[in-house]
């Protein structure tokens, strides 16, 4: 069987001097191989076929046969790395907390322990006639989220 170990490897020296970055490979006990690369501005297909390129050069299929997909993180799924969170700050995101509850804000603040949204809500300040929106931040460490994703808009 072909090791994750392995695979990042060759990856993290193919990545080496780009802007792109790895936010997950899988390899499944039948040799399927799974790489997820990002980038700010996104991925090109003709970086995905150089670096499928990269690994297939690496890797010996007559040693051991395996099926290899190269691809980027896909637009809209949650985020697996800090890198995905820096990408987007300043860009709409939706997060699921871990209790359940979920939220719509801009994506404010990432540090490697805690990230801060701006979420709009509906308040009704005292002596007022009617509520009016206000933005509150929300704060979580990463614990307290089961997700987070880029909230496309089509608007």
């Amino acid at each position: 069987m072909i090791e994750k170990k392995t695979v990042c490897q060759i990856v993290d020296e193919w990545l080496e001097g780009k802007e792109y970055f790895l936010v997950d490979v899988s390899v499944s006990r039948d040799d399927k191989i799974v790489v997820e690369i990002d980038h700010a501005e996104g991925v090109w297909i003709e970086d995905c076929v150089e670096l499928s390129r990269y690994i297939e050069s690496r890797l010996n299929r007559e040693e051991e046969d395996y099926e290899l997909e190269v691809g980027s993180a896909g637009i809209g799924q949650p985020f697996k790395v800090l890198q995905q969170y820096h990408i987007h700050v300043g860009e709409k995101v939706e997060v699921l907390t871990a209790d359940g509850r979920k939220m719509v804000g801009v994506l404010k603040m990432v540090d490697p322990e805690k990230f801060t949204i701006g979420v709009h809500r509906k308040v009704k300040p005292e002596g007022a006639k009617r509520p009016r929106f206000v933005e509150e931040d929300e704060t979580f460490t990463y614990e307290q989220i089961k997700y987070t994703k880029y909230l496309i808009n089509f608007k």
